[in-house]
This record gives structure tokens, C-alpha cells and sequence, in this order.
């Protein structure tokens, strides 16, 4: 089993030490995040770093690289108060995977990636065309983390699109019929193929002699 030391990490070439770090965190969410400029130019982003944060009030987050640089996403919601959270499914996944190039603010993702943009109930940022789950997201609050200068955002539900076939009976929503990818690292995407479900679990009955 390779073995690398904090030392080691630190002294490791700059991509393979991101790709190392990146992968060993798992399987991780794949979702595209749609916002729209005040002069109305809109913007979509790759994302991996969305995370349930709470279900009453229904909330996410997610994690911002330093704002050193420009940062459309960010300033777009903060500008804004609202942005969408869009499933990538199999359909999309090199479209998807473009919208990580850093195109100048002038130019929108949806145009340079090739993908669609769609309005729901009169909601300002673009939803992704045809994602299986769509989320309609209103900004509540960020937090700095110091230790490397990024930013968590947190977001709450305002309005959720689901394809009806993925709802099961108790409110799951099987991710799996909707060919919805996950990424591994910084560009591995997999599809998963099937759901095992094992219920609520409660504690075992111990017999003790």
C-alpha cells in the first residue's frame, strides 16, 4: 500500500498532488450551478462540493475556491440572492465537464459548453435544460474557512422540479433511473447503475445469557 507522509503531500508536483487529494474523498456529487449577471448574462459552473445541509428549512451548501480572482458564480449570487443546483446526467457529462474552463465574463458557459438554458415560474437564475432534478436556490449565508481561504455557501429551497418517475412512494429519489453521474477527483465521472436500499435502522436486540 503506497504510504505519503504530510511532508510528502506537501513536496508532491502540483496536479498530482490535487488529483491525489481530490480523488481520496470519494464519490461525490456532480451538479452544475446556474446564475445570471444584473445585465442578465448568464452563467453555469461545474460543481462537486454540494452537500445536504439541513431538510426543515431544506438547505445546501457548497464550497467556493479563493475569490482572488474573478468568480462569476459568486458574484452572481451575491448580487443576486439566487441561483440553481441542476443533476448532470449521463446525457451531458462532456458539456458539463466544459463549463470548468475559465472563459472571460462576457461569455456564457451555457453558449461555450453547448447546453440549455431554462426559466421556471418566473425564477431569475437559468435552470439546466432537461436535468433530471432542478433546484431553485435563494442565498442565506456564507461562511470563511481560514485555513485555506475558501468559502461555504448556504443556500435554501425555494422550488424543486423532479422528474415524476424518480420519486418512489416514500419520497426517495432513486438517482440511479436517471443515469445521474458522480465525480470522482477533479474529472473521473461515473454513472451509477443501481440503488441498494437497507431502511432506517434501529438497535439490534442483544440476549445476554
Amino acid at each position: 500500500m503506497a504510504y505519503f507522509s504530510e511532508n510528502d503531500i506537501k513536496a508532491l508536483e502540483h496536479i498530482y498532488k490535487i488529483n491525489l487529494i481530490n480523488s481520496c474523498s470519494g464519490y461525490k456529487s456532480a451538479n452544475l450551478i446556474g446564475t445570471k449577471s444584473n445585465t442578465g448574462l448568464e452563467n453555469v459552473a461545474v460543481f462537486s462540493s454540494i452537500t445536504h445541509i439541513g431538510s426543515s428549512p431544506a438547505m445546501f451548501g457548497f464550497f467556493m475556491r479563493p475569490t482572488t480572482v474573478i468568480r462569476d458564480t459568486y458574484n452572481n449570487i451575491k448580487s443576486s440572492g439566487f441561483y440553481t443546483i441542476n443533476h448532470i446526467h449521463e446525457g451531458i457529462l462532456k458539456e458539463a465537464h466544459h463549463t470548468s474552463a475559465k472563459y472571460d465574463s462576457s461569455i456564457s458557459e451555457f453558449d461555450a459548453a453547448g447546453l440549455n438554458s431554462d426559466y421556471k415560474n418566473d425564477f431569475h437564475a437559468p435552470f439546466v435544460k432537461d436535468a433530471p432534478i432542478q433546484m431553485a436556490m435563494q442565498y442565506v449565508e456564507e461562511y470563511d474557512i481560514k485555513a485555506n481561504n475558501t468559502i461555504l455557501i448556504i443556500g435554501k429551497i425555494i422550488g424543486l422540479h423532479i422528474n415524476d418517475n424518480l420519486i418512489k412512494e416514500d419520497g426517495f429519489v432513486n438517482l440511479s433511473e436517471a443515469q445521474i453521474a458522480t465525480i470522482n477527483g477533479l474529472d473521473g465521472y461515473a454513472v451509477p447503475q443501481t440503488n441498494t436500499r437497507y431502511g432506517y435502522q434501529r438497535p439490534k436486540s442483544i440476549i445476554i445469557d
